[in-house]
């Protein structure tokens, strides 16, 4: 089972650590697309500041998130496991996984990232701010420049198992299942059952119910053949999960997981 997770806007910055060395991360096959929008963001924070704040969606309180950029290729790094820090990886809490869990996720959970396309758990990387969607000076935006190196990159790293797609919006778009391995996909969305009976997405809920079903499912060392099986590995988690109906050949499945708590 290959899990793709978004990554969070919040990040943990480590306050040592070797700085970045891309040819150490995982899928090497997306160095130059790492190259290219990793100097194209140290350029826009480091010599342009105020356009940086406009470009990254920021506030003028936030000027910290471009003094950060500013120094990406010198800054502290730590594994993206503990980099990411927002609601659904504390729900997952990696650190406090037992040894046999956490060595299933570091194989099993891919995260996608604007800055460098797709990572491990394990990988180095320093804390930044670049969200997908956001259009550098002089570049594509990063979801799409990041379409192609992918394709091939996350092909192969699907393998032939199943495929359980937890992204969210352009997170998703960056790279797009088709053929035999969107045939092995489950796009995962969750619902909150509110009180009169409607169901919405709710962002804290959405987050956290993804961190604690990863969680749970590298605990027990779940590995779901097909969209049944990850049905069934749902529900043992303690949520309602209901399938959508087969797609056409070549499309994903979609799994609605409903919760009505945390």
């Amino acid at each position: 089972m290959l899990v793709l997770l978004p990554p969070s806007e919040g990040k943990s910055s480590p306050v040592r650590g070797a700085p970045l060395d891309l040819g150490s991360l995982s899928f090497p096959e997306l160095t130059a697309t790492r190259e290219c929008l990793l100097d194209a963001l140290v350029a826009l924070a480091r010599h342009t500041p105020a356009k940086a704040l406009t470009v990254l969606g920021l506030s003028p309180g936030q000027t910290e998130e471009v003094v950060r950029d500013a120094n990406l290729d010198t800054a502290p790094t730590a594994p993206a496991g503990r980099i990411y820090s927002g609601v659904l990886y504390d729900a997952l809490d990696l650190a406090s996984l037992e040894t046999g869990a956490r060595r299933r996720a570091q194989r099993s959970v891919i995260i996608s990232s604007a800055l460098f396309g797709a990572l491990r758990l394990g990988d180095r990387i320093p804390a930044y701010r670049l969200s997908a969607g956001t259009n550098l000076p002089g570049i594509a935006t990063s979801s799409s420049l990041w379409r192609d190196p992918l394709a091939a990159a996350m092909s192969a790293a699907a393998s032939k198992g199943l495929v359980v797609d937890l992204r969210s919006g352009s997170y998703a778009s960056m790279w797009k299942p088709t053929g035999d391995v969107a045939s092995r996909t489950v796009v995962v969305s969750v619902l909150q059952l509110m009180p009169d009976g409607s169901r919405k997405v709710v962002s804290h809920f959405n987050k956290a119910t993804k961190g604690r079903l990863v969680r749970q499912w590298m605990v027990d060392g779940s590995d779901p053949r097909d969209a049944d099986d990850l049905a069934d590995a749902c529900e043992q988690a303690g949520v309602i999960a209901e399938l959508g109906p087969k797609p056409a050949k070549g499309l994903a499945r979609k799994l609605d997981v409903i919760v009505s708590d945390l």
